[in-house]
């Protein structure tokens, strides 16, 4: 597939290196322009480009850069996309680390993917958003495997949805079906499944357990 990726920090980068070797069609973009890229394009052969670049033409477009940055997204990114671009989204809202106060995430009750679709006008699917990226290199296991991981994957976009579960088990990892974007706060940050390296059913049972109420350790 041709996949565009954008943000080459720990997750983007990894993904850049786990969909080259699978053969995959990736172009990669970051805030520092391509030329900062090259030891990246040199190690796995992925093309540097602008973000809008990335998204042309891209069957699946991977958004995994730092929350308070979507906004700074280029306006109309994925208007040259393919027409069913399926739109992953790996972020997360840090308030007190990182991205500060997001109000509409605070006080207007979104969930942090449901911020960024609106940002980005388009429908996204979350996952990898609580996986350690050193794993997408290391902990890939093949279909049955007892040790393969798996991961929560939310969206409201069904065809997207499998889609992205399709290239999930080819990167060597189960998936769960999270349900929709406004249930994806079951895998925010301080949730039970978050971070969690585990299998199919004890990733079902954290998504079941967690609490809709955000801990204080991850608000404003």
């Amino acid at each position: 597939m041709k996949i565009g990726i954008i943000g080459a920090g720990n997750i983007g980068g990894n993904l850049t290196r786990r969909l080259t070797a699978l053969g995959h069609d990736v172009s990669v973009a970051n805030s520092r322009g391509p030329e900062s890229l090259k030891a990246l394009v040199e190690e796995t052969g992925a093309k540097a480009v602008t973000a809008t670049e990335a998204a042309k033409g891209a069957q699946v477009v991977v958004v995994t850069v730092p929350l308070k940055n979507v906004p700074d997204l280029p306006a109309g990114l994925l208007d040259g996309a393919a027409e069913d671009v399926a739109v992953i989204d790996t972020g997360n809202y840090y308030p007190k680390e990182r991205d500060g106060r997001i109000d509409a995430i605070e006080d207007g009750g979104l969930t942090e993917s449901r911020w960024t679709e609106q940002h980005l006008g388009h429908r996204v699917v979350k996952v990898f958003n609580g996986t350690y990226a050193q794993d997408l290199l290391e902990r890939p296991r093949p279909a049955g495997d007892p040790e393969r991981l798996a991961v929560p994957v939310a969206s409201d976009d069904e065809a997207a949805k499998q889609v992205v579960r399709a290239l999930v088990d080819e990167l060597g990892f189960d998936t769960v079906d999270a349900g929709g974007i406004d249930d994806s706060w079951r895998q925010q940050p301080a949730t039970p499944v978050y971070g969690l390296r585990a299998g199919v059913e004890a990733v079902k049972r954290a998504l079941a357990e967690a609490s809709p109420e955000r801990p204080a350790a991850h608000r404003a």
